[in-house]
């Protein structure tokens, strides 16, 4: 085999057989130049968001001259990463066109208020491009790694990324500010179509809005740190809205945040001391992973110190429609573009933790309930932050729970089968498919053996929706797909939702 080809196994599930499919690099090569060249077109007609859009192009091009060199001098010693490498970065490129292009081809209004509420996935991108770095990186000479390790490097990269996002910020706010400023000006004529009169309130209205939230502290930019008491307020009439057998939640606010309130109920064996000592231990680790896709953690309280039974408080950001699972039984009404949405954030929270450092690699109890919906049905994934600092707050006799709907066919067949992240994408395929048909997974199995049965021996995937969306359908079975390297990266997921999404987008 030459250095520019590669081949690679897919598994079918419909046929059970394995498929050698051999690509050469040009399959990849030559329309990554293609697509990259219109983004930096694109990247230049932008009229917000310029400083994100503009070091995007900065680090395609980056990419684009390690692209070229495989081009050149073949795949190198690791032929099947790099092809692997290429194949996902055309993904990410693609994915980035269809960001950006949103943002030069609608219309005024249309556009800013996208860049608002498109302006967190430029992290994402940056991530995926990262990963795009890493892998291609290996068929690259020693003094060209340097380079690219430079470009990329995390601390450096996320400063960059930081400062961009400020200046977009207050460079957005002086846009909208003239927009609305113009639109209170315009006078509609005694004959124009009352429409057009609400029409142009609605778009001032909705200006507004967004300045106002753009104004407000970035919940994303509050530190995790222990509160004090008086710091905390609790919503009147003080009572619980969920109960457990460790602890009762209770919404609140604070720093002018609405905040949901963690209280554990606990024999009192922990010391402040204690709990203080791995509250700051993991609080390091929580800043790795922190993602407008992940539920935000504000910190620890601890109240009535100096007396015999103190309490403790977890803090952390209010979801205001309780987890995923409560709002799939639900009424509400979830279109296909919501779904696909909701499905796209879930994604983004678990690349989010996969990407981290390697003791949080996996969530390792992946179930609808540990996804929680904020306002406008955003999914944030949640149920592992501060999950050490949790423990020590908890008896040590409560059994943790798990769910066998969940589990991988590998890990049905040898229970010390490690669980990594093909068995936790397994897992999130399954909660994809419940957000697909809003169902139960496995319901009619109520043992550990029934699932055995219909997971391992039948290799059975409960079905999707007619109306399903054919490449949601084929992505939400290719996570549930019985081999386990067959099953997509979450990286990947997140290239082919985001792209999804903005092919179905709501109006």
């Amino acid at each position: 085999m030459c250095a520019c080809t590669a081949s690679c196994s897919v598994f079918r599930p419909d046929s059970q057989k394995r498929v050698v499919v051999v690509h050469t690099s040009m399959d990849f090569v030559d329309p990554i130049l293609s697509i990259a060249e219109k983004l930096y077109d694109l990247c230049s007609e932008v009229k917000a968001n310029k400083k994100r859009c503009r070091r995007l192009a900065e680090r395609v091009s980056s990419l684009v001259e390690l692209v070229k060199v495989v081009k050149s001098n073949g795949l190198g010693k690791n032929p099947n990463i790099v092809q692997r490498g290429l194949r996902e970065l055309k993904l990410t490129l693609e994915s980035a066109e269809e960001v950006v292009n949103n943002y030069a081809s609608s219309s005024c209004l249309k556009r800013i208020v996208k860049v608002y509420d498109l302006g967190e996935e430029f992290g994402t991108l940056n991530e995926r491009l990262n990963d795009a770095a890493q892998l291609l990186s290996l068929a690259l000479q020693v003094e060209q790694r340097d380079r690219m390790d430079r470009v990329f490097k995390e601390d450096r990269r996320r400063k960059e990324d930081e400062d961009d996002r400020r200046y977009d910020y207050e460079e957005l706010q002086n846009l909208l500010q003239s927009l609305a400023d113009e639109k209170e000006k315009t006078k509609v004529s005694v004959d124009a179509v009352q429409v057009t009169v609400e029409q142009t309130q609605k778009d001032v209205q909705d200006i507004k809005g967004i300045l106002e939230s753009l104004r407000r502290p970035s919940l994303h930019l509050q530190d995790i740190r222990e509160i004090k008491p008086e710091e905390l307020s609790f919503d009147f009439p003080i009572e619980p809205i969920m109960k457990t057998d460790s602890s009762e939640l209770f919404k609140g606010e604070y720093n002018k945040f609405n905040v949901a309130i963690k209280k554990y109920a606990y024999p009192g064996s922990t010391s402040p001391k204690q709990v203080r000592s791995i509250f700051n231990k993991e609080v390091e680790t929580m800043k790795r992973f922190e993602s407008p896709h992940i539920l935000r953690m504000f910190g620890i309280c601890v109240q009535n110190e100096n007396r015999p039974n103190p309490t403790y408080l977890i803090v952390m950001e209010f979801c205001e429609k309780g987890n995923l699972r409560y709002v799939l039984d639900g009424p509400s009404k979830l279109p296909w573009e919501r779904k696909i949405r909701m499905c796209l954030d879930a994604a983004q929270g678990l690349y989010r933790l996969h990407q981290s450092e390697e003791k949080f690699k996996v969530h390792g109890c992946l179930t609808s309930s540990k996804f929680l919906v904020a306002a406008g049905y955003r999914i944030k994934l949640g149920g592992f932050e501060l999950a050490k600092t949790e423990t020590s707050l908890k008896n040590s006799k409560e059994k943790k729970n798990s769910s066998m709907t969940y589990i991988s066919p590998q890990q049905l067949k040898d229970i010390n089968h490690q669980y990594d992240k093909a068995c936790e994408i397994y897992s999130f395929g399954i909660v994809l498919w419940e957000i697909a048909t809003r169902q139960i997974p496995f319901k009619d199995c109520s043992s550990y053996t029934s699932i055995y049965e219909k997971v391992y021996v039948e290799k059975a995937m409960e079905p999707l929706p007619h109306d399903c969306p054919r490449q949601l359908t084929e992505l939400i079975n290719a996570c549930r797909s019985f081999e386990d390297f067959t099953r997509p990266s979450a990286g990947v997921l997140v290239d082919k939702l985001r792209k999804l999404a903005q092919q179905n987008e709501e109006d």
